[in-house]
C-alpha cells in the first residue's frame, strides 16, 4: 500500500508523523492510499523551507513570476492524465469533469494569475502635502497557510496558490485529509519551475491543520471548509493576528419567478444542484419559486433531477459521481430522516443500492424557512422548493439563512432581474443562470459564508500588503 508523503523544499519527504490514515476511493469503498498525520516538526520544517524561499520568489520580478506560473499552467495541461488519476481515486468523480472542469479551467486560472503577476493597482503618486512625494508599495505579505477542501481538491489548490504565488508569497499548503493526492501532484509539477521551499504541502488532519493555522509564522492564513472550520481558523490565528482569508458554506437561494422559462430554470437548476453530487458551497440546493407557477415548476424539477445521470468515474457523460464519504453519506442521509412531516420527498431521498457512497438525486417540496433542510448546508444531492407570495416576500426568505455566498434568480423581466441582483445579499448574483465562474471575477460571500475573494485581481490582492513611502522633494 502506497504511503503518502509530504512535500518540502522541493522534495517528497516522508512524514515524522507515525499515524496512518486511510484514503477510500468512495466510488468502489476500497483503500487507495495511506496518508500519514503531519505533526509540529513537519509544519515546522515547511514554515522553515517557505522563510528560506521568500527571500528568493518574493525578491523576483513579476515578469519572472509570470513566466513561471505560465509553465506550470502548460504543465497542469501536459500532466492531465496524471492529475486526473490522482483525483479520481480520492473523490469518485467522473474522470472526463476532472479534465475538463479542473484541469482545463485551472490551467486558464493559472494564466490569469500569471497576467496578473504584473498588474498591481494603487493612489497615484504624488505631492499630497507641500515640498513631499508619496508613493505606495504593494508587497507580498511573505509566507501564507492555506487549507483546502475536500470537494474540488485540484481546482481549490490553484485557486489558492495561483494568486499567492503572483503576489510573490511563500506557502504551506494542507490539503483536506480524504482527497490528498491530486495536490501532491501539482506541488510535483510545481516544483519543476520554483525554487525549493516555495510551495510545500504537508499532509495530516485536523489536528496538523491547526498546527498550520496557529503558527506565528504566516502573514496570512486562507481556508475554504465549513462556517465551523472557519471560525476555529480564526480563533487559532487569533493570537498572533494573523490576517485571515475565508471561503466558508452557502445555501444558495434559486428564486423562479412566475415568468420564467420555467423549463430552463428546472433544468438549470438541477444541473447546478446536482453538480459535484451537491458538494459545492454554490449549489443550486433551494429553490424559492412563485406559489403561481408551483405545481409546473416541481414537476419540471423531477422530470430534470431523474434524467441526472451519476456512475464511475470511467464513465462518460455523467453529471456526478459518489460523495466523498461514508461520513458524508451519513450526514446527507440524516437530513432526510430527519425531514419534518410537511416535507415531501418528490424524487430520490436515499442511498442508491449500489457499491459507492452513492445518492439519489432528490426533490424536498413544502420545506418552510424555519425548516433544518432550509438553513443547513446539505452538502448533497438534494434540492429543497418552497413557495413565495411576491417579490419582496422572495427577497426575505433568500436572505432569511446565515449565509451569504452564491445566489440566481430567474426571469424574463429585465427590470426585476435588476432589482433582485440589489436586493439578494449574496457576494454572486447569477441571472437565468448559475454556477459559472471565471478567472477574471471574484468569487466569494458576505456574513458566514467569509471574507476575502478568489478569483480575479482582489484575490491577487488579499495576498498583498501596502506601505506607504513618502519623501521629501527638498
Amino acid at each position: 500500500m502506497t504511503v503518502l508523503q509530504n512535500y518540502i523544499a522541493g522534495e517528497f519527504v516522508a512524514s515524522t508523523g507515525t499515524q496512518l490514515v486511510d484514503v477510500m476511493n468512495p466510488a468502489t469503498e476500497e483503500v487507495v492510499a495511506q496518508m500519514p498525520v503531519g505533526l509540529a516538526a513537519d509544519v515546522d520544517a515547511a514554515y522553515s523551507a517557505a522563510v528560506a524561499a521568500k527571500a528568493t520568489w518574493g525578491r523576483m520580478l513579476p515578469k519572472d513570476r509570470q513566466l513561471a506560473l505560465l509553465k506550470i499552467a502548460d504543465a497542469v495541461e501536459a500532466h492531465s492524465s496524471e492529475l486526473v488519476e490522482a483525483q479520481a481515486r480520492n473523490t469518485g468523480q467522473p474522470k472526463e469533469l476532472i479534465a475538463s472542469e479542473e484541469v482545463t479551467v485551472g490551467a486558464d486560472q493559472l494564466r490569469f494569475f500569471a497576467g496578473a503577476a504584473r498588474i498591481m493597482s494603487g493612489t497615484a503618486s504624488g505631492e499630497y502635502a507641500d515640498g513631499l512625494n508619496s508613493v505606495l508599495r504593494r508587497e507580498p505579505i511573505g509566507v501564507v497557510g492555506q487549507i483546502t477542501p475536500w470537494n474540488y481538491p485540484l481546482m481549490m489548490a490553484i485557486w489558492k496558490i495561483g494568486p499567492a504565488l503572483a503576489a510573490g508569497n511563500t506557502i504551506v499548503l494542507k490539503p483536506a485529509s480524504t482527497t490528498p493526492e491530486s495536490t501532491l501532484v501539482l506541488a510535483g509539477i510545481c516544483g519543476e519551475f520554483l525554487p525549493p521551499g516555495t510551495f510545500n504541502v504537508v499532509l495530516g488532519n485536523y489536528t496538523t491543520g491547526n498546527l498550520i493555522t496557529s503558527s506565528p509564522v504566516p502573514g496570512l492564513v486562507s481556508i475554504t471548509g465549513s462556517v465551523k472550520a472557519g471560525i476555529e481558523v480564526a480563533q487559532a490565528g487569533a493570537p498572533n493576528l494573523t490576517q485571515q482569508h475565508l471561503e466558508l458554506g452557502g445555501k444558495a437561494p434559486c428564486v423562479v419567478f412566475a415568468d420564467a422559462n420555467l423549463e430552463a430554470a428546472a433544468t438549470g437548476i438541477a444541473t447546478a444542484g446536482y453538480f459535484n453530487a451537491g458538494q459545492d458551497c454554490t449549489a443550486a440546493c433551494r429553490v424559492l419559486v412563485d406559489e403561481q407557477v408551483h405545481d409546473e415548476f416541481v414537476a419540471k424539477l423531477k422530470a430534470a433531477a431523474e434524467e441526472a445521470k451519476y456512475g464511475n468515474p470511467d464513465e462518460p457523460d455523467l453529471l456526478f459521481g459518489p460523495l466523498n464519504s461514508a461520513r458524508q453519506l451519513a450526514s446527507v442521509q440524516g437530513f432526510i430522516d430527519r425531514l419534518p412531516a410537511h416535507v415531501e420527498i418528490v424524487t430520490g431521498g436515499s442511498r442508491v443500492d449500489r457499491v459507492g457512497y452513492f445518492f439519489a438525486p432528490t426533490v424536498l417540496d413544502g420545506a418552510r424557512q424555519d425548516d433544518e433542510i432550509t438553513q443547513s448546508e446539505i452538502f448533497g444531492p438534494v434540492i429543497t422548493v418552497q413557495t413565495f407570495a411576491d417579490e419582496n416576500q422572495a427577497y426575505e426568505y433568500a436572505n432569511g439563512v446565515e449565509f451569504g455566498l452564491a445566489s440566481s434568480v430567474w426571469t424574463t423581466d429585465h427590470a426585476r432581474a435588476l432589482r433582485a441582483s440589489a436586493a439578494l445579499d449574496y457576494g454572486c448574483v447569477w441571472i437565468n443562470t448559475h454556477i459559472p465562474l471565471v478567472a477574471e471575477f471574484p468569487h466569494g460571500g458576505f456574513k458566514h459564508s467569509g471574507y476575502g475573494k478568489d478569483l480575479s485581481i482582489y484575490a491577487v490582492e488579499e495576498y498583498t500588503r501596502i506601505k506607504h513611502v513618502m519623501s521629501s522633494m527638498e
